[in-house]
């Protein structure tokens, strides 16, 4: 009953309050869980999996990405008419709308851009999006696109008052014609809180603490995990049939979803979101120091991550080694260019670097200059980005007092020097031994990601070391050995599961997800860390197929 009453409130405003009734926090104010979740310690009980366990959910909003995409997916539209919504809340690395109430500026932005794109679809008339030829528009054809639209966009089968309700709305506008009566629809679909939302309120059984998700649940948790958008028509009508009930069926649908081009979407929104480089292409250059640095070479190493990612996941071997230290790059021009490569693409379209210079994801210019100053490097920035994001190290928030501005430019110094005497200062030692001997590993290139072997006359010594980092831990000579060091680690195995299960879901991992994870680490280590196959074993886990019922 009362998460039958709490989906009625939704239903009436998205910004009620009900959304902060379900599913709780889920922990998104706590931070994440210290240490690893899907271990047995020597002389504790084993994990008793007979039944399903899973953390609770926080009620979460689409991110911009996702409205995005579903509004593509939805209208045609291309474009990125979230730039116009307020920004997207952060779990961790994460884009996750699930913290701050809805206010009415939030409200007020849903309304206004689901006017515009309303407006903009039904522009030239309401025979592309309905189907129907003007001769045939109709009340029946305004009833079959209520239901067809609304069953894609609220990623279910409308009830009958929402049909009703949507009939009525569309009566209103028709008086002034079909075009307007459809535009009012489309206007009132995309504020609804079940196109705005991920909502998961099936009924459960009585006394039930967990309960599995309904078919359509799945599906879209399916889609905005591997798509960033909304479910496709073959996914809803498996759904519909049945077929989501089961491990198999949802491996089947999510092996269809990842052979889509539509699978990019998700790959390059983890991708970015994991290596913090969301914001890249709002990255500013000092212009006197780095010229050629402008918005194409941005948008070029923005590609590249994603095409990369891509390239790897979905036409490569998939592993994870690949990713952070394969020697090529599937990016041309300019980006080539800055990287000193002569060679022509290979039959696949890859370039081969220099296997010295480069190694996967970690070395190329996106990550590199995202994690750079306008003018200078950061080996903080550079080191912070591996500790937090491939080794989930939580470091403690810095002194309230503590001086964060970087040591100034020296011409008689390199980089490295002047930050081992920011080093000394026994205010910042605590954390700067564990970030800057990672980060002065990436000295070799400049603040766009250039290689180079000198700064400011002086050779670049760019030996490191990996302090507390598991069976990462140990010296380094340079990025290139150090991104081939994290490729082997079990701990930066264990960190991606628990980045990718944070991304999916939209909330930390819990006690109760202890066994899904272990599910999680055994297919990916029986695969050879196979992401695909990790995956594979994220959604048809207990966490992704089930939910905890809220008293």
């Amino acid at each position: 009953m009362l998460a039958m009453s709490v989906l009625a409130g939704c239903t009436a405003r998205i910004d009620s309050g009900a959304a902060a009734d379900v599913g709780g926090t889920g922990g998104l104010t706590q931070g994440p869980p210290r240490g690893d979740s899907n271990s047995t310690p020597e002389g504790e009980i084993p994990l008793d999996c007979s039944k399903p366990g899973v953390g609770a959910a926080p009620l979460r909003r689409l991110t911009r990405g996702q409205y995005d995409n579903s509004i593509r997916d939805l209208l045609g539209i291309d474009g990125l008419p979230s730039l116009a919504l307020s920004a997207d809340e952060k779990l961790a690395a994460f884009a996750s709308n699930a913290v701050s109430p809805v206010s009415r500026l939030t409200v007020e932005q849903y309304r206004d851009v689901a006017e515009d794109l309303a407006a903009r679809a039904t522009r030239d008339g309401a025979s592309r999006l309905t189907g129907c030829e003007e001769a045939m528009q109709d009340a029946a054809c305004a009833d079959r696109f209520i239901a067809s639209f609304g069953r894609r966009a609220l990623r279910r089968p409308l009830e009958v008052a929402e049909q009703e309700r949507y009939r009525g709305l569309f009566s209103l506008g028709a008086a002034r014609g079909f075009g307007d009566g459809i535009r009012l629809v489309v206007t009132a679909v995309l504020q609804s809180p079940s196109f705005l939302y991920h909502l998961e309120v099936a009924p459960a059984p009585a006394g039930t603490d967990v309960t599995a998700l309904d078919g359509y649940e799945l599906a879209s948790r399916l889609a905005f995990t591997l798509w960033s958008s909304a479910p496709d028509e073959d996914l809803l009508s498996a759904a519909a049939a049945g077929e989501l009930a089961g491990a198999e069926g949802i491996r089947k649908q999510a092996e269809r979803l990842l052979l889509s081009d539509r699978a990019r979407g998700a790959i390059a929104s983890f991708h970015l979101q994991w290596l913090g480089l969301d914001n890249l292409l709002d990255l500013e250059k000092d212009a006197s120091l780095f010229p050629e640095y402008d918005a194409a070479l941005a948008t070029a190493m923005r590609d590249e991550t994603v095409g990369f990612a891509d390239f790897v996941l979905r036409r490569g071997d998939g592993k994870l080694e690949t990713l952070l230290s394969a020697p090529f790059t599937v990016a041309g021009g300019a980006l080539l260019t800055l990287y000193g490569a002569a060679g022509a693409p290979r039959a696949d379209g890859t370039v081969l670097l220099d296997p010295l210079q480069r190694a996967g994801l970690l070395t190329q210019a996106s990550f590199l200059a995202g994690h750079s100053h306008a003018g200078q490097t950061s080996p903080v920035q550079r080191g912070l980005a591996v500790r937090k994001n491939l080794l989930c190290t939580e470091l403690p928030d810095p002194p309230m007092n503590v001086n964060a501005t970087p040591p100034a430019p020296d011409p008689k110094a390199t980089t490295r020097q002047r930050f081992e005497q920011h080093r000394a200062d026994p205010s910042c030692v605590g954390c700067h031994q564990l970030l800057d001997p990672i980060g002065v590993g990436f000295e070799s290139y400049d603040a766009i990601g250039r290689y180079r072997s000198s700064e400011n006359g002086l050779p670049i010594d760019a030996s490191g070391q990996l302090v507390g980092a598991g069976d990462a831990s140990g010296d380094f000579s340079s990025a290139v050995e150090l991104a081939q060091r994290l490729s082997t680690s079990a701990d930066v195995r264990a960190c991606l599961q628990k980045q990718w299960f944070r991304f999916s879901l939209g909330r930390f991992e819990a006690a109760a997800d202890a066994c899904s994870l272990q599910q999680l680490a055994s297919a990916f280590e029986t695969s050879g860390h196979d992401v695909r196959a990790l995956l594979l074993a994220l959604v048809t886990s207990d966490s992704f197929r089930y939910r905890k019922v809220q008293p």
